[in-house]
Order: C-alpha cells, then structure tokens, then sequence
C-alpha cells in the first residue's frame, strides 16, 4: 500500500468507517459527504436530490482501477498539504470515477482515449470552501469544480468494486433506468465510500447516472 492510501487507511480508521450509509446522507461516520435527498426507492435504487457542492478533480488515463488510485494520489497529496500554504484540507467521501468524453481540455496537455480508457476522478471538499478560498493546488493537473444542484439515480452495492462488478451493476441499473423510463445523462459514475482495508461485507459502493 502506498503512504497516501495508508495514510488515507489510518484516517478512516480513526473515524470508525464501517461501509455503513449515515442516517445524515451529508456525513458518513463522521466524514462530509454531498447531502441529498431521497425522492424515490426503485427496486434497491434510489433517486436522490443532491444538494449543489465543489468537487476537486483530476483527469488520468489507464485501466480503471490503476486511473483510480492514480487520481486519488493525486487528490490526496492535495488535501494532506500538497498546495500553497500547506494547508490540511478535511478528507470527505465518496471518491468518484467517471469515464471522461474522448478530448478532455485540461490544464496540462490534451488527453485522448486509448486502448485503457480516460477517466476524472473527484473529491468533494468541504463545505466550508468556496472556490475563491480553497487552497490553491500544487499540481496543475487538479481543478476545482462547482457542482449545481442535480438529481441522480444510484444503485448501492457492498463487496469489492471490481471492474466486473461495477459492470454487472452497471447493467442492474440499466435495467431499472429502461424499466422506470427513466430520462438519464452522461456515463455511470461509481462512487467508493471505503479506505482500501475495508472487510468486503463492509464496503459501500454505488453506481449511479445523472438524471435530465
């Protein structure tokens, strides 16, 4: 395990992260999370109200599960200090991984897709920042993002989120979205709630689409 993860590892630990959801859906054991609400239980999913927040994010390319960890060294170097005044930067969760468009603009060179895929990894950050007072990154890769108030449908799951898996529930969550009529945008997003120790029984995870 790399320092940032066990760094991350002994974070989560010290907070009690069990793979539980909080009965506050804006905290999880203890960590911020994006508040929402739940409008609608469809068959094990939900569709959620979420509440408008700022997400620090980061675009990397490779297999999905090497892009995460990338992404999330990355993002991580920046809440432990890794910008203009060292500033410690409260860890919240989920940690997010989307497939990014083919082209992606960023603050360094243009990325395209390749034969491992482009993906943007996000972590909220707390609520007490606006985008004119957040630290200022280090590196230049990581970009600050407001998010507007969204509706999602979203399907939890525990266990190992494999990429296997995320495809299998992947499809459950299609087949919900086509069964309810749903009108959805953009690709899945999976959403890891747990440090990477996390008993698989304990593990939350979902997967979830923006709803139009």
């Amino acid at each position: 395990m790399s320092t940032t993860l066990s760094r991350f590892a002994t974070l989560v630990a010290g907070a009690g992260i069990a793979g539980q959801a909080a009965a506050d859906p804006g905290k999880y054991n203890g960590y911020e999370a994006p508040p929402y609400s739940v409008e609608r239980q469809l068959d094990g999913a939900e569709i959620r109200a979420y509440a408008p927040y700022i997400v620090a994010e980061v675009t990397v390319r490779g297999p999905s599960g090497s892009a995460l960890n990338q992404g999330f060294r990355m993002l991580a170097g920046y809440i432990f200090g890794g910008n203009q005044g060292q500033a410690k930067v409260a860890m919240t969760t989920p940690v997010t991984q989307t497939a990014a468009p083919e082209k992606i603009d960023m603050t360094v060179p243009v990325t395209q897709t390749g034969g491992d895929g482009v993906w943007t990894v996000t972590f909220m950050m707390p609520r007490q920042y606006t985008l004119d007072t957040l630290p200022k990154p280090n590196n230049d890769a990581i970009r600050f993002v407001q998010i507007p108030a969204e509706r999602q449908v979203v399907l939890g799951f525990s266990g190992w989120a494999t990429a296997g898996r995320v495809a299998r529930k992947t499809a459950a969550l299609d087949a919900i979205v086509a069964r309810e009529g749903l009108d959805v945008t953009g690709p899945v997003r999976t959403y890891y709630y747990d440090a990477p120790f996390t008993l698989p029984w304990k593990r939350r995870n979902e997967v979830a689409y923006l709803l139009k």
